[in-house]
Order: structure tokens, then C-alpha cells, then sequence
């Protein structure tokens, strides 16, 4: 597998390449303020910071005294741009300043100053919020986050730091310890820290048992983030009703992963794009190929991405990919694709920033090294970019239509059993003919509506009752009857059926 260059190797590389100005937007302060000073000290450079709080002060000495009169953003700047040495310059917060005209002449004037002396200016926000005269002359710089090595390093720095506080008791097998550490990944330093802190807090000892509650707290902050959340899937296949076909090609790949597969000439599959009717099932197909493969599933928001900070999208964008494959192996499902890259598909009224996070998205899914299977789902083919369907982007494109008439009795079974009523008590070949033309999420639903009923006239729910509810609910498939046509219509020749 290819090494990818550390965070500290590619800050080098710009350093020595002279770029008087770079941008690191994150929320991860402590861990970029961490790599800058390692980054000076790795030159002999000086280093001087400025804060709002603090104003400009030697970044290297933490008990060194602040220079008067920096605190505010126009003088600090001003003061750091007098200086001749060829020095590092570390701003936090700059961009908050934005609307000060003084501050950002100040701060312009600065980098051109940086770029005449050999020096360097990096700028540290939460935000893309500089304005875009500054920006044009700032390097992006993006943290990645810890690899294994990295991850080990906090373990062990927090370890000590806790103990020599109070003492705390390490026992841990080593396969325990690779699989925290693996669990680990995908955290940012401050999240994996916390995470450290919160398993011994109570008892003080750090060993095997905490496995479990460090990855429940992992799943935590990845879902509190809002763009990825993980997604409980079906502990068997036997839980899914129909999609014979998807099946048979879960299984034909499910070794494709291994070693031999790749001695074999294969590649691992990189993903699936699913298009159906609303409510057929979409979202149970990522769930059943997660459970086939014994894989975590992830699903990605892509509405949650769009931010009102230019670049600050595209970089939320890039940072839950780097989560996916830092996680890897799982699935990751972006539900309704269409729906977040709309614009994409037509001429653009976003000032082109659908057409941008789309083709981030796609390069990804074309390059990422990971094991990483994406599941794409869509209902609205009108909304999908023609890029999207071309031949190579996913393995397959399968289409999820309403289910046939045993895969409905299955359904039927499943979600009776699901709420405590043995399905032989109950006609499913009557109740599968009766649901014809609903998808499943509709039969669910009657089977509620007569749970409901049956517990209201503190009865219990009957096949009679379950057709009633059917009869007085028609399904999508009727009320959207041209739609459903249109959508069938343009699958015939294009897709798989999953079912």
C-alpha cells in the first residue's frame, strides 16, 4: 500500500517551497498549533503567535510576556510585519476579523511582507471565513487525521498524564490493544483522548473490558458530528424479505476482499448506485449487503455538508471520506444522493459548489486505496448527474422495485414475528395477494395500523384486519402510477433488478 506523507512532512515541503501564507481551517486547534511548533522547531525557525486574547507573544516559550499593545488584530499584525527575521508567524482567528478593513489591510500587508523576508504566515481558523483577497494568496492546508502510529502516541501521552495525577492500572492483551487502537481510528487527537479519559475515569484501569465502551463512544462523536452516523444493520440475511439478486451477488464477492481474490486478478468491489420506487426497500439493501459482509455501516448525510463559509463544504466533505477509509473495512451508504448534488445535474445555482463537492465525491469513489464499499441510493433519476451513472463508477446499479408476491409473504413474516405474533396464525399468501403493488415499508405499516387497532379494542390483529387496513391505504404505486411507470420504463435496459 502506498505511504502517504505525515502532516509534519507535508508542512515541511511548503516551508521549504517558501509559501509565505497558509490556511489551516479545523476545529482540531490544539493538534495544528501542536504540528506548527514541531514544524519551527524542525527549521531553527523563530515562532511568534497572536491571539486576540493574548496578542503577539514568543510562540516557543509558553511563560514568555506578550508584547503590549498587540491584542488588537490591526497592531499585532502591523508589529509582526516590522520584524526583519525570517520567522514563523502563527495567527489564530484572523478570519474573525474579516469586516475590520484595518485588520485585514494589516494582515495583507503582512503576508507580502512573509513572502519578501522568507517568512511564513499560518493561519488558524474554525472557519473558512477569510476574505477572498486573502485567501488567493493562502496555501489549504487540511489535517489529517491520526494514523495508527499517532493514535498509540495519545493513548500513551494520556495514559501517563492521568496516572501521574492519580495512579491507574494498565492491563491490556496486545490483541486488545491493536483492536483500541483500531476502534480508535477516524477520531480526531482530542476526541481519542477524551475517549481515554472517559473508559478509566471511573475505576482507574485501563484493560480489555473497556473494548466495548470505546467503541460505543466512538459511534457517539462520529454520529454528534451530524455528517456520518452509524447505522444498526439486520443480524441475518434471514431478516430481509426478497432481493434474491442482490443477494446472489453478495455472495459471489463476499470472499473478494482476501488475498487470494487478488492473486486470483480481482479487485475488490468498490460499490453499488441503487434506484427504485420510493419506500421498495433501498435502505434495506445497504443494510443487507453491511450484514452479508459483516461490515459496520456508516451513512453519510450529504444535505448535512452544505455550510455557509465558502471551502468550508467541500472540506467537511473530505473530512468524512478520510473518516470512511480511516474506519475501513466498512459501507459507507450516502441515502438520496440526488437530493444532496442536485445542482450538479443541471446548470448550477449555487456558484458551482454542487458541481465541486460531486466531483470530490467522484474522484474519491474512483481513487480511495481502503476497503470502503459505498452504497449510493436514489429515487429521482431526473435529479441524477449523467456522471454518476457512467460504466466503471460503481460494479453494479441494481433497481429495487416493489416486491413480488413471495418476497411480500416474507415481508409479512418478518414483521409480524418482529412484534411478537406467529405469522402461521396468519394467511400470508392472502395477505401477500392483498398487498399487491405496495412496497414494504407500506406493508409495515398496515401490519402497525392493525396492531394498533387490535390494541385499542383489546383484540388481537387478524388477517381480515390487516387487508382492511390495506384496502383503506392506497399504495405509492397507484397514487404515483405514471411515476412509478416512467421509473420502471427506464430501468428495463439499465439495471439489475435487486429482487
Amino acid at each position: 500500500m502506498t505511504r502517504h506523507p505525515t502532516d509534519q512532512e507535508r508542512l515541511a515541503r511548503l516551508l521549504r517551497a517558501r509559501h509565505p501564507a497558509i490556511s489551516i481551517v479545523t476545529h482540531e486547534e490544539r493538534e495544528a498549533r501542536r504540528l506548527v511548533e514541531e514544524s519551527a522547531r524542525g527549521i531553527g525557525a523563530h515562532l511568534w503567535t497572536w491571539s486576540l486574547i493574548e496578542g503577539v507573544r514568543d510562540g516557543l516559550r509558553p511563560d514568555s510576556r506578550p508584547i503590549d499593545d498587540t491584542t488588537n488584530p490591526a497592531a499585532g499584525f502591523y508589529w509582526l510585519s516590522s520584524q526583519d527575521l525570517p520567522t514563523m508567524m502563527l495567527l489564530f482567528d484572523a478570519g474573525a476579523h474579516a469586516g475590520d478593513p484595518h485588520a485585514m489591510r494589516s494582515l495583507r500587508g503582512l503576508i507580502a511582507r512573509a513572502a519578501e523576508i522568507g517568512g511564513h504566515v499560518v493561519l488558524i481558523d474554525p472557519t473558512a471565513s477569510l476574505p477572498l483577497v486573502v485567501r488567493d494568496h493562502a496555501t489549504p492546508f487540511e489535517l489529517s487525521l491520526p494514523d495508527d502510529e499517532r493514535i498509540e502516541a495519545i493513548i500513551k501521552d494520556e495514559l501517563k498524564s492521568l496516572h501521574r495525577a492519580k495512579p491507574i492500572v494498565v492491563d491490556l492483551r496486545a490483541k486488545t490493544y491493536r483492536m483500541i487502537v483500531k476502534n480508535l481510528r477516524g477520531l480526531a487527537a482530542r476526541q481519542i483522548a477524551q475517549v481515554v479519559r472517559d473508559v478509566v475515569a471511573e475505576d482507574r484501569v485501563f484493560d480489555d473490558t473497556d473494548l466495548n465502551d470505546i467503541l460505543a463512544e466512538k459511534r457517539r462523536m462520529v454520529s454528534a458530528e451530524g455528517t456520518l452516523e452509524y447505522i444498526q444493520s439486520p443480524a441475518s440475511l434471514d431478516d430481509v424479505g426478497g432481493l434474491v439478486h442482490l443477494k446472489a451477488w453478495l455472495a459471489q464477492r463476499e470472499n473478494a476482499f482476501d488475498d487470494e481474490a487478488a492473486k486470483f486478478g480481482l479487485k475488490p468491489p468498490r460499490g453499488v448506485l441503487m434506484l427504485g420506487v420510493q419506500g421498495a426497500g433501498k435502505s434495506l439493501c445497504a443494510k443487507a449487503i453491511a450484514t452479508a459482509w459483516g461490515r459496520p455501516l456508516l451513512r453519510l448525510d450529504p444535505g448535512s455538508l452544505y455550510d455557509r463559509y465558502v471551502g468550508e463544504s467541500e472540506a467537511r466533505l473530505r473530512k468524512a471520506l478520510d473518516q470512511a477509509e480511516l474506519m475501513a473495512p466498512i459501507v459507507l451508504w450516502i441515502d438520496e444522493i440526488e437530493k444532496g448534488f442536485a445542482s450538479a445535474a443541471s446548470q448550477s445555482t449555487d456558484g458551482g459548489l454542487s458541481q465541486r463537492m460531486f466531483g470530490t465525491l467522484l474522484t474519491w469513489m474512483q481513487d480511495h486505496e481502503e476497503p470502503v464499499f459505498t452504497v449510493a441510493t436514489a429515487n429521482n433519476i431526473d435529479a441524477l448527474p449523467p456522471e454518476l451513472l457512467r460504466k466503471g463508477r460503481f460494479d453494479e446499479i441494481f433497481f429495487v422495485d416493489l416486491p413480488g408476491h413471495e418476497a411480500r409473504e416474507k415481508i409479512f413474516e418478518i414483521h409480524l414475528r418482529k412484534r411478537h405474533r406467529d405469522p402461521m396464525k396468519f394467511d400470508l399468501p392472502a395477505l401477500a395477494e392483498a398487498a399487491e403493488g405496495f412496497s414494504g415499508a407500506e406493508i409495515e405499516q398496515a401490519v402497525i395500523s392493525a396492531m394498533h387497532e387490535a390494541f385499542t379494542a383489546h383484540a388481537e390483529p387478524t388477517t381480515e384486519s390487516i387487508v382492511a387496513c390495506l384496502e383503506n391505504s392506497p399504495p405509492l404505486s397507484v397514487t404515483m402510477a405514471e411515476k412509478v411507470a416512467m421509473l420502471r420504463a427506464w430501468a428495463k435496459n439499465r439495471c439489475v433488478p435487486a429482487g
